[in-house]
């Protein structure tokens, strides 16, 4: 299964949609405010579009299909989500019509700190 993915990863990389190749033209090399991006990663058995590790920050990208896998991506979303992670979703025409508007959201979850993956119940926080 891990090498399923792997090559799966590796022709996503490959074949990446212009909002893709658009989007990771400015996160690469440590462009955004020098955090590290990765392209396509393997993150449990899902293979996320974009993550920074430093921040448990993922980036994904929609295209029309995700119109009709909604559920599907909300699942997906809650199980990154239960792993520490937060989730960023654009569409394609967002990223390629309004980038620095994507940007900038993406600028702001990473000044803001990543919430505890297991907080205290609300009783034992001080």
């Amino acid at each position: 299964m891990k090498r399923l993915n792997v090559d799966r990863a590796r022709g996503l990389r490959a074949g990446q949609t212009d909002a893709e190749q658009v989007l990771w033209y400015r996160l690469r090399n440590r462009h955004l405010q020098g955090w590290k991006f990765r392209r396509q990663n393997e993150i449990d058995q899902y293979i996320v579009d974009f993550v920074c590790p430093d921040a448990a920050l993922i980036v994904e990208l929609d295209g029309g299909q995700h119109g009709e896998q909604v559920a599907y991506d909300e699942a997906r979303t809650r199980k990154l989500q239960n792993m520490g992670y937060r989730v960023l979703r654009f569409w394609n025409n967002d990223v390629l019509k309004n980038l620095d508007s994507v940007l900038e959201v993406i600028m702001e979850a990473l000044a803001s700190p990543a919430p505890h993956p297991n907080p205290l119940p609300e009783g034992e926080r001080e």
